[in-house]
């Protein structure tokens, strides 16, 4: 099933028999992205900062004091239930007197999460592909028409005696468009390989 990610951060607040929880939630990129959102919004005075992140196949939680299995994974869980990836969310708690049970903690650790994932400004992923091109200095042309025609975003760009060479980034759906977009506008002048970091 497709998957999405955060448009934007977004927070929900919670209260449960005097308690308040508050949910924070961001996009993030990789794992660096993650933890250094967790940082950002943690609350040196609150009870407990709860947290979990995905990306792709990496995820961690944590329930920070909390009883086993009661904070972290019903936020992961609220996570992957309304199939976001590359997020992060945080739920912090200010404990109000009234204990509320593993069963209370974990609907109110993944309804809070949840609600605030279910309010937030969703934005789909796009898988990324990523590759060098070899182009003919009087090719250029060509090529940078079709880029701008599907929206290929240039990494870098250097030149030698037989031309240039480009680094793109362009959604992986596309890949096979641009390749025939180029063989016809350059007599197949233009040579493709993977970028060293999507390569096999």
């Amino acid at each position: 099933m497709p998957l999405d990610t955060l448009a934007a951060p977004a927070s929900h607040m919670l209260e449960i028999k005097h308690s308040r929880f508050v949910a924070h939630a961001a996009p993030v990129e990789h794992e660096d992205g993650a933890l250094a959102f967790l940082r950002d919004v943690h609350v040196a005075d609150a009870t407990h900062n709860c947290w979990a992140w995905r990306v792709g196949d990496q995820y961690r939680s944590s329930d920070d004091g909390e009883p086993a299995g009661t904070a972290g994974r019903p936020i992961l869980a609220a996570i992957d239930g309304q199939g976001f990836d590359r997020i992060a969310v945080v739920v912090v708690r200010w404990y109000g007197g009234v204990k509320l049970g593993a069963g209370g903690l974990v609907r109110a650790y993944g309804g809070c999460a949840a609600e605030c994932l279910r309010t937030a400004t969703r934005r789909p992923l796009i898988e990324l592909a990523r590759l060098t091109l070899r182009a003919p200095f009087d090719a250029l042309g060509s090529v940078h028409t079709a880029f701008a025609a599907l929206h290929v975003r240039k990494l870098s760009e250097t030149f030698d005696a037989r031309g240039a060479v480009l680094d793109i980034e362009l959604p992986r759906t596309d890949v096979a468009d641009l390749k025939t977009r180029l063989r016809d506008a350059t007599r197949d002048r233009v040579e493709f390989a993977p970028a060293a970091d999507d390569a096999p």
